[in-house]
């Protein structure tokens, strides 16, 4: 049974135009990003990034060699969607595109790790089988077909991202739609809709969709009654996130995964008339069959238990941070601090408050302000600073909090020497201190 419905070979026409489709898109987000300024912003003006903790090695490189790195991951994009040098484009592409998601978090999105995870998928499918430069020049390539495994790993992917987003929002803040008020209120001066954006009545609306849609969608555009209504319905959310958001490629990106969910038939009727048609074959088992289903349980399992690891940490994830990233928790909250750096000299016992603009940006200053791997980080940099100057301080800081509009709280103990702190990936840190009832 199960070989049957893993192994069972069927019509490749999905995965060849998502290739096309996938290989486009993140042309457009890497040289976008150059043309917009995000890498200008990000990682050129900056002083330094703020790297995933463990990662401090891997910095943007010097002058000018940022827009270098991103024009060839948007020319290694052309390059999938042309299936030239496949496999060697995808697995380039996976691996600088996982190096620019390490080197900086400040402008941090869902889709960024979402695209590491299918780029790395990407790269062990047979994608550049038929319709690609490589298929034209090794004719031994072409295929009209492919073992069903190759959809149900995407689409199994795709259940726990949109399943995890949906039972994220199911929280009070979610619930009684101040959240998305919050969220609404500083796209007021938008054309058109800005002010339909902050009518209460459209937050209801974007707050019980939003829950059903993460919900729903994948087994709607599994269920053949239901596909062409669900497609319908993915056209307006994604577009409407796009439009409100300004989240890059993600909506377009997650459209382009439809063509998973429909007949393959029809997917070739659409974008390869001249293709051969291909009814479902034979259940072709590979000799690695074991190998095959362990290497996708660990990843599945992996998949599974990351976005649950904050529930085994103490606190609420909302109020600490703690195991939020890589969890699926999209557009959830929003979180302002007011937090201060306070040196003292361990030699002259003087004091000083640092001034952040020497530092940082501003969307560095507005992470600083309320995320402790932020504040963590940025107390051991100026740690570092003082001790190559051969002066031993300690870091004291003052941060208060708000979490969805709700009043400041004391943040992170103020007593704590914060130089003299270690950062935990998979505990809580105690520093950070409980998140208290509001009245």
């Amino acid at each position: 049974m199960l070989d049957r419905f893993l192994f069972k070979q069927i019509d490749n026409s999905p995965l060849l135009i998502f290739r096309i489709f996938f290989g486009i898109l993140v042309s457009l987000e890497c040289y976008g990003a150059i043309i917009t300024g995000w890498v200008k912003r990000n990682l050129i003006d900056p002083q330094f990034t703020f790297t995933f903790i463990g990662f401090e090695w891997l910095q943007p490189l010097p002058g000018l060699g940022m827009y270098f790195y991103f024009f060839v991951m948007g020319t290694l994009g052309i390059c999938i969607a042309l299936g030239y040098k496949y496999r060697y484009s995808i697995i380039a592409f996976t691996l600088f595109w996982t190096g620019v998601y390490l080197m900086q978090k400040t402008a941090y999105n869902n889709h960024y790790y979402l695209l590491i995870l299918i780029a790395g998928i990407m790269a062990f499918l047979p994608a550049n089988s038929n319709y690609s430069l490589d298929a034209k020049s090794n004719p031994s390539l072409r295929a009209f077909k492919m073992p069903a495994f190759v959809k149900w790993v995407i689409v199994l992917q795709l259940l726990i991202v949109y399943t995890y987003a949906s039972f994220a929002k199911l929280y009070g803040d979610w619930l009684d739609f101040s959240v998305i008020g919050i969220l609404f209120k500083n796209k007021s001066g938008y054309p058109v809709i800005g002010g339909l954006l902050q009518e209460p009545l459209l937050h209801r609306i974007v707050g019980i969709s939003g829950i059903l849609f993460d919900l729903l969608i994948v087994p709607a555009l599994l269920w053949k009654p239901t596909r062409k209504w669900a497609f319908v319905v993915s056209i307006f959310f994604h577009l409407f996130n796009s439009i409100v958001f300004q989240i890059g490629i993600f909506p377009y990106l997650a459209l382009a995964f439809s063509v998973f969910f429909f007949e393959p038939e029809v997917i070739r009727k659409i974008f390869f008339k001249q293709k051969e048609p291909y009814q479902n074959g034979p259940v072709t088992v590979p000799p690695n069959r074991k190998f095959v289903l362990g290497i996708l349980g660990i990843y599945f399992l992996i998949q599974l238990g990351l976005p649950l690891r904050h529930y085994f940490i103490k606190d609420d994830v909302l109020w600490t941070e703690e195991g939020h990233r890589m969890s699926w928790r999209m557009m959830l909250r929003s979180r302002t601090g007011i937090t201060s750096f306070k040196i003292v000299s361990s030699t002259t016992k003087n004091s000083f408050l640092v001034n952040l603009d020497d530092y940082l940006t501003k969307a560095q200053k507005n992470k600083v302000s309320s995320y402790p791997d932020f504040i963590w980080q940025f107390t051991q940099r100026l740690k570092r600073e003082y001790a190559e100057k051969g002066e031993k301080i300690s870091i004291y800081v003052d941060s208060r909090v708000s979490v969805n509009g709700k009043p400041y709280q004391q943040f992170i103990d103020p007593e704590i020497d914060m130089s003299k702190v270690s950062w935990s990936h998979f505990t809580h840190n105690d520093w950070i201190l409980p998140s208290q009832p509001q009245q």
